[in-house]
Formats: C-alpha cells, structure tokens, sequence
C-alpha cells in the first residue's frame, strides 16, 4: 500500500514538472515572440558592419555578460546601443542607432548608470566629475580598452594624470605617496564615481578620516591636541608629495612659524635674532621645532601640553 501511495505521488509530481515546462517554454515564447516586434536586428546582423568594434568588447566584461547565449540579457551589442533593426534595413543609417560618438555627456553617462548604479557608481549623479561634462566614456572603453577595468590608459594614474597633471607630477618629487612604486592607486584614497566627503575621498568623512584609515598612529581624540593636526592633516602635508621631509607643506622651522611667530622662542630669521643669539640659532637647523616637540599630533601625557618628547 505505501509503495502504491508513492508511486502516485512521484506520477504526480512528474506530471506537475512537465505541466510547469510547458507554461515555462510558451513563456519564453510569448517574450521571444514580443522581443522580435521591438525592432532587434541580432548580433550576428551588427557583426556584418561592426567586427572591428566587436574584438575589444568580445574579450571583456561586457562581451561575457551581454552574450546572447546567456539568460541574463539577449540583445548583444543592441544593450547599449538600442535596437537597431530600423538601423541595419536604413544600410546603417546613423541617425537610426545610440552611438556614443554624438550622444551628450550625460546621456552615455545615463546609459552606463542603468546597470553601473550600485556599489562605487552609486553617488555618480551629482558628482564633480558629472559635474563637470566627464562621462563615463571619457576615461573606458568598451571597444579598445587599454588597462584593467577597461580604461583608456594602461594604469589608472596615467588615466588621471590626462587632466590632474598638477597633482601627478607631485609624484616625482624626492617624498611622496608611494603612488609612483604602484603600492597606492588614485583610486586608493579618491572614489571617482562619486563620494559624499570632500575632494571625491573614498574613506571616512573628513581630509583626517581618510588618512588615519591608514596612518592609525596618528588618530585622536588625544588628551592634548594641536589644533591644525586635529582640523586638516593638509595643513601641514601635501598628500601628493613635496620636496619636504614628511611630505610637508614647508620647510621647518618655516611652516611652524606661520603659527607660532612669537620673538625669541621659537627664533625667527626676520628680526636679526638668530644672528646675536648662536644658542636660539641652532634651533633652526636638522629637525628644528620637531627636535623638542616630538608629539606634534598630539599627547596622551599628563604633562605634553607643549608636545615635548
């Protein structure tokens, strides 16, 4: 009797998966049916014209993700640049198709954000960039890609360097970020879709969240605090890179002196003092003001409210 009963329900069963295929496969139908009214010519047709684009995007990202083999999308080169059967029967009629040759910055930018909108592209509506006309085939190729990522250039940095070339000759200075040794990427420290914080940082909210992701060490709140440490590290640094030791900004005792300007201590080179006084005027040599003030971040000593070592 129970052989009996499970034989009927595995009958029934059988019966219900074959049933649910056939809805399934008059499904598919129905949406192939509705997909060949929409105007579609198929990638083979764009092939015809189109094989030189078609080597570049192939063997990426997109090339993979787009193949008309896969159940993810079945449109092929037509994903991105709209259907283009009106396109082929015009014989490639160029006002029939989305080429992003003619289209407004914003409008390429909008067709990659319809599927590039989460993750790292989520806040690229609004950004500097956007801002700013750059789209995003203004720095990747899908076509002839030259780098990872399917940039323009073969690294990242001298993908920004084609605009930031300020702040990337900063990196052939004697102290910098160890961009130039490729530990650190633009990328490394800047989201360049698009970030809530200042100057486009990927971490933390502010200048000094940002580098004490890192620099650990130097992260408060301490129990005596330099004012211009605790409001912007860049008050003192380039983060890009100088000639200075410490990537600072200056030369020491001279970026201590924009502060602290007092007579006699510390000594200045602007009132003769340091001529009439051989013992002050050694203070400005080697490491200067930092000979003595060593905690120049900040203090946890009782004592260290001068930063004293």
């Amino acid at each position: 009797m129970d052989s009996f009963v499970q034989n009927r329900g595995r009958a029934a069963l059988t019966a219900f998966a074959v049933a649910w295929l056939a809805l399934g496969g008059l499904a598919l139908a129905g949406q192939a049916d509705k997909a060949a009214g929409t105007g579609y010519a198929g990638e083979k047709t764009c092939l015809t014209c189109h094989e030189a684009q078609t080597k570049g995007y192939h063997g990426g990202v997109h090339g993979r993700m787009f193949n008309p083999k896969t159940p993810i999308a079945t449109n092929g080169c037509e994903s991105c640049h709209g259907a283009g059967k009106a396109h082929a029967d015009a014989g490639g009629d160029k006002t029939k198709i989305a080429s992003f040759k003619t289209m407004k910055p914003s409008e390429q930018s909008a067709a990659c954000t319809s599927c590039h909108n989460r993750g790292a592209h989520a806040l690229w509506t609004g950004s500097q960039h956007m801002q700013r006309n750059v789209s995003c085939t203004s720095c990747h190729s899908i076509h002839d890609a030259k780098g990872e990522k399917q940039l323009k250039a073969k690294s990242e940095t001298e993908l920004c360097a084609t605009c930031h070339r300020a702040q990337t000759n900063k990196q052939l200075r004697f102290n910098h970020m160890p961009v130039r040794e490729g530990k650190l990427q633009c990328g490394s420290c800047h989201n360049v879709h698009g970030s809530a914080n200042v100057k486009l940082l990927a971490k933390g909210v502010t200048v000094n969240e940002s580098c004490t992701s890192c620099h650990t060490e130097k992260r408060g709140p301490m129990l005596w605090e330099h004012p211009p440490v605790a409001e912007n590290c860049t008050t003192c640094h380039d983060a890009h890179g100088t000639n200075n030791d410490r990537m600072l900004v200056a030369k020491l005792p001279f970026l201590c002196q924009r502060c602290h300007v007092t007579s006699r201590h510390p000594p200045t080179i602007y009132e003769g003092f340091t001529e009439k006084n051989s013992t002050n005027a050694n203070k400005i040599f080697g490491r200067s003001c930092m000979s003595c003030h060593q905690m120049v971040h900040g203090s946890n000593a009782p004592s260290g409210k001068a930063f004293l070592r």
